[in-house]
């Protein structure tokens, strides 16, 4: 098996709140709305998409509670720490919980980290000691 994901999937309790949270808010381009489950436009990277939560449980065999920390963080990282402050502004204008605000982190960039209506957590990240990095824009 290669490193590499094909899709990301994320199970949502409410489509048409996530739909607004992530095209209203951060400003994603809906590119196929199934109505059980939506893709966005993904620039070329590995496609984002939503399915129902007690759906997509159900899809893969397991059940559709659960609480806490489920040990799955995203990753954005982008090019400038001010890109990292307007996301972050975005995405709490849009709903999100914000659990870090954006500021220095322990190894030397700059970031900060939010949770999604549904609990998913985004870490926005900066740092210009690489330039290889897998940048989102």
């Amino acid at each position: 098996m290669k490193a590499h994901v094909s899709s990301i999937l994320l199970g949502v309790r409410d489509m048409e709140e996530a739909k607004r949270f992530y095209t209203e808010g951060l400003g994603w381009k809906i590119k196929d709305d199934y109505g059980v489950s939506v893709f966005f436009e993904s620039d070329g990277a590995s496609p984002v998409g939503f399915y129902g939560r007690d759906g997509l449980a159900d899809q893969v065999g397991t059940s559709p509670e659960g609480s806490g920390f489920s040990g799955l963080v995203l990753t954005y990282v982008v090019r400038s720490e001010a890109r990292v402050d307007e996301i972050i502004s975005e995405a709490e204008k849009a709903g999100a919980t914000i659990l870090k605000p954006a500021g220095a982190l322990p190894w030397g960039g700059y970031g900060g980290t939010f949770a999604d209506p549904d609990g998913y957590i985004w870490s926005l990240g900066y740092s210009d000691q690489g330039t290889d990095q897998p940048y989102a824009e």
